[in-house]
């Protein structure tokens, strides 16, 4: 897919882009490249112009910061770091807001560290949030918290961090745009003999030793980290595109046939979020229902508290829990969108009484259809 006239973007409903702070911060005077951000924003609404949803994950805080803070030395302490990053976050944010706003698009900022995309109850208000401000038009600017992340805390770089909100948010494609446009099988600035590959079908251990051996979660930057993120985002279904993002428009470039490599995903999105569901996380609880709860799930209806008969067991905001039939048979099985004790408390209810009993700022579904696998008849048999 490299080269042509091919559309690289063209399947892609969906779309996580991760840009450098490289790309947006010029290495020598420390300022914002604002022609080139003006560029991207175009882009951007290009694409959400054709009905895409885009998501961006940015870093350039602490670029930014170091001018503005006047923080000249090659590399700082950490509370420099975090003092940096505080300042440079909010201009960060403004030249988005600014620069999106030209579009008329309106722009959300989110800051994350590691636990709210590894905690299922964080990861869940994460997902939320993210979902609400796509669905309503804006456009979700997503930076770690470098202002109050610790060296043990942080992901250490944004390529993995984009790799986690990608697949958080079921995104069907991740675009890092990077230095370079995509994978060699050497490193080109080592091997003028390198080839460009332009499609990875599976990230093997000869991949990883093309990109410089497999990342540690210490390793930051570079080709290593990037096939880390890889790893990531293909193994939940999502597929990936390094791309060259320091010329004006590297969106519109993939668009129209641009050079760039695409790592293809393992399996489907459903697939894997079927098999994150069903085997990765352990069943805390169990929801009895009845045969209106059973049809409304069959018909892809969330789950609702008046059709639950039974709460069993203790269980937390996003552990998992099974879905049983008035038989005791297992229909469905996905994350619970209240504890236990709620649960309880309005199992049988309406909608209405829930919003009384619970307050407004709680959600209506018990467990809601996006976070629910049904099991067909067989697997049902086998559980």
């Amino acid at each position: 897919m490299s080269g042509g006239t091919s559309n690289a973007l063209a399947p892609f409903r969906r779309l996580t882009v991760k840009i450098g702070s490289a790309l947006l911060v010029d290495g020598k005077t420390g300022k914002l490249r604002t022609q080139w951000l003006r560029a991207l924003a175009a882009d951007i609404a290009a694409l959400k112009a054709e009905g895409r949803d885009v998501v961006i994950v940015s870093s350039g805080a602490i670029a930014l910061g170091r001018r503005l803070l006047k923080l000249d030395a090659v590399s700082l302490l950490l509370e420099e770091s975090q003092a940096a990053a505080s300042a440079g976050q909010i201009a960060l944010s403004q030249a988005w807001a600014e620069t999106l706003g030209e579009h008329g698009i309106v722009t959300g900022q989110i800051l994350i560290t590691p636990n709210i995309t590894e905690e299922r109850r964080y990861y869940l208000n994460a997902r939320t949030t993210i979902e609400t401000l796509v669905s309503l038009g804006a456009v979700p600017i997503i930076n770690e918290n470098d202002s109050v992340a610790t060296a043990e805390i942080r992901y250490g770089d944004n390529d993995r961090l984009s790799a986690r909100v990608a697949t958080m948010i079921e995104a069907d494609c991740l675009v890092l745009l990077s230095d370079i446009d995509g994978l060699y099988t050497a490193p080109p600035s080592k091997d003028p003999s390198a080839i460009h590959l332009s499609e990875v079908s599976a990230i093997t251990p000869s991949i990883e030793a093309m990109a410089g051996g497999a990342a540690s979660h210490l390793s930051r930057g570079g080709m290593t980290t990037k096939i880390e993120a890889g790893k990531i985002a293909t193994q939940a279904g999502t597929a990936m595109i390094i791309a060259k993002g320091t010329e004006e428009h590297p969106l519109k470039a993939l668009t129209e046939g641009g050079k760039h490599t695409l790592f293809h995903p393992v399996q489907s999105r459903a697939q894997a979020r079927k098999r994150w569901i069903m085997g990765t996380l352990e069943v805390a609880g169990a929801l009895h229902v009845d045969a209106g709860a059973v049809r409304a799930l069959q018909t892809g209806k969330s789950l609702l508290p008046i059709g639950v008969t039974k709460v069993k067991g203790e269980f937390l905001r996003g552990d998992a829990v099974s879905i049983l039939d008035p038989e005791g048979r297992e229909v469905a099985r996905g994350l619970a969108g209240l504890d236990s004790e709620e649960a309880n408390l309005v199992k049988g209810k309406k909608s209405q009484s829930v919003i009384e009993l619970l307050g407004l700022g709680h959600r209506a579904e018990l467990v809601h259809r996006d976070n629910m696998v049904l099991l067909s008849a067989a697997e049902a048999a086998a559980t």
